[in-house]
């Protein structure tokens, strides 16, 4: 049996079948296609009101924009002077696919692949009777959720745009700020049901080839049939799923997006996913926000600072305090001691129960918040810690110190810019307390030695996870370090990205 409670065995073959469609093109065949599909419509059209000259259109509902069919295809094919004056359909279908019809994207395709897809995409499907080939023309809704705030990454003085589900209305936000030809975007489609376009950018000329090359060639490397969800592009790019800690890094600021390009970095956008992504991913990768850059040095550095603080107040001050409690009692003041030992008193259960239980509560708590409605949410997670944490104590079923210890670590694990790492940090919190709570300080110590060796093994497209704290083969992080220096001061990129040219200003 394997861990997930069902027994492993070899997985049946995921055929591949090129092409999709091998039936000859014809406007019966596609309607085959879609057969049983209610938004699939074909209709004939007379070119200029001649019955004679009759060609068939066929389009999915939904996908095409009325006003623009009628506008592109049907006004043209019934108005346009220099189709009335072609002598035959030949010479009209060559009239119409340059220029002919107005529509800004026009295709003469010859395969069934390619009309069924195009006819997807959003695109009317022309066929001319006795003609082997059809003309596809751009037709699509293009209907998207409108730009607005970023949610996740709020930002006092940053931009007020962000992400949204739309592909090209994404790389149109990284065109406006990174107006250079350099900048490449280049397309993939992932998936064999879905096929979901995902585009690779990146700086020519800054971004290492061979990094960008890697990225390329793990996108292609992913077959599934579909990718619907950012897991799905997570888990198979970095190439390591037995971790806890994110391998990517992600935003859904266009401005945080394009900065990452400019140090040298690839991003990654999929269609139909409102953020995107950056390698590669490093430690200070996730401890980083977009206003650091927008406020002084001193205050940047002294948060960033007070990020990492906090991230070892959430990972070792459970575990810290009941290492103290259990087996060196003699770290605490002594009227602190007297005061937890008349506390729990009438506590039935060991500080280590205590503390995991507590910490279990504190999941449960954040868990109902996320799930419940933003509108009432917040409240019952408010209100229930309020409740159940003061009705424990009262009840004499947890001590006030392990209520305090816990409510601290949690909100200290707030503190972290990425909740991917806030979640991982989390999952560690109860290895390291109940380590402590075990061995006392030295299973503390084992445990935080454990979870240091764990993220020394980890590399992102030969990038080490812990830098900057890791060397990169010699390769330091000159400015870029946990103390930011002036932003007039950061001469050079960061020597790890391998960059084309290091210099980013004068």
């Amino acid at each position: 049996m394997g861990i997930f409670g069902t027994k492993k065995h070899a997985p049946p073959p995921h055929p591949r079948r090129e092409p999709r469609f091998s039936s000859p093109l014809s406007a019966d065949n596609v309607a085959r296609v879609f057969d049983r599909c209610a938004d699939f419509n074909r209709r004939t059209l007379y070119l200029n009101n001649d019955p004679a000259r009759q060609v068939e259109m066929l389009y999915i509902a939904g996908q095409v924009r009325n006003e623009r069919a009628c506008d592109y295809v049907l006004r043209p094919l019934a108005q346009n002077e220099a189709l009335r004056a072609a002598p035959d359909l030949d010479a009209a279908f060559d009239l119409m696919a340059k220029g002919g019809l107005y529509s800004l994207s026009v295709q003469v395709r010859d395969a069934m692949d390619q009309v069924v897809f195009d006819l997807i995409d959003g695109s009317a499907a022309l066929f001319f009777p006795g003609k082997a080939q059809v003309l596809t023309l751009s037709a699509g809704t293009e209907e998207k959720r409108s730009v607005s705030s970023p949610e996740n990454e709020p930002d006092v003085k940053g931009a007020r745009d962000a992400f949204v589900e739309s592909l090209r209305t994404n790389t149109s936000l990284v065109r406006r700020r990174f107006r250079a030809p350099e900048l490449k975007i280049e397309e993939q489609i992932v998936g064999r049901q879905s096929l979901t376009p995902v585009d690779v950018l990146y700086v020519e000329g800054i971004a290492d080839p061979a990094l960008a090359d890697k990225v390329k060639k793990r996108l292609e490397g992913i077959d599934i049939d579909a990718l619907l969800t950012t897991g799905s592009l997570e888990q198979y790019v970095t190439g390591e799923s037995r971790t806890s800690f994110p391998l990517t890094a992600y935003t859904e600021r266009p401005d945080r997006f394009c900065t990452g390009l400019a140090e040298g970095r690839v991003g990654v956008i999929v269609d139909g996913m409102p953020m995107g992504w950056l390698f590669p991913a490093t430690l200070d990768s996730f401890f980083r926000t977009g206003q650091d850059r927008s406020t002084s040095w001193a205050v940047a550095g002294a948060l960033s600072v007070l990020r990492y603080i906090c991230m070892l107040i959430t990972l070792f001050l459970p575990g810290l305090y009941a290492a103290a409690v259990l087996f060196n009692p003699a770290l605490i003041p002594v009227k602190l001691t007297l005061s937890i030992i008349a506390a729990k008193a009438d506590v039935p259960f060991s500080t280590l129960t205590e503390v995991l239980v507590m910490l279990l509560a504190f999941e449960v708590l954040q868990e109902a918040g996320l799930r419940l409605p933003s509108s009432i949410g917040q409240t019952v997670s408010i209100l229930g810690g309020l409740v159940v944490g003061s009705a424990a104590v009262e009840a004499k079923l947890v001590s006030p110190a392990v209520l305090v210890v816990v409510a601290v670590a949690g909100i200290a694990g707030y503190t972290a810019p990425s909740q991917d790492f806030a979640g991982a940090l989390r999952i560690w919190r109860f290895l390291i307390t109940a380590a402590a709570g075990a061995l006392g300080l030295t299973g503390l110590v084992l445990a935080g030695l454990a979870l240091v060796y764990r993220l020394a093994q980890l590399e992102t497209f030969g990038v080490a996870y812990l830098t900057p704290f890791a060397s990169n083969a010699g390769r330091q992080k000159e400015g870029h370090t946990v103390l930011r220096e002036p932003l007039p001061q950061v001469k050079t990129r960061p020597d790890y990205l391998n960059t084309e040219n290091r210099r980013n200003q004068g």
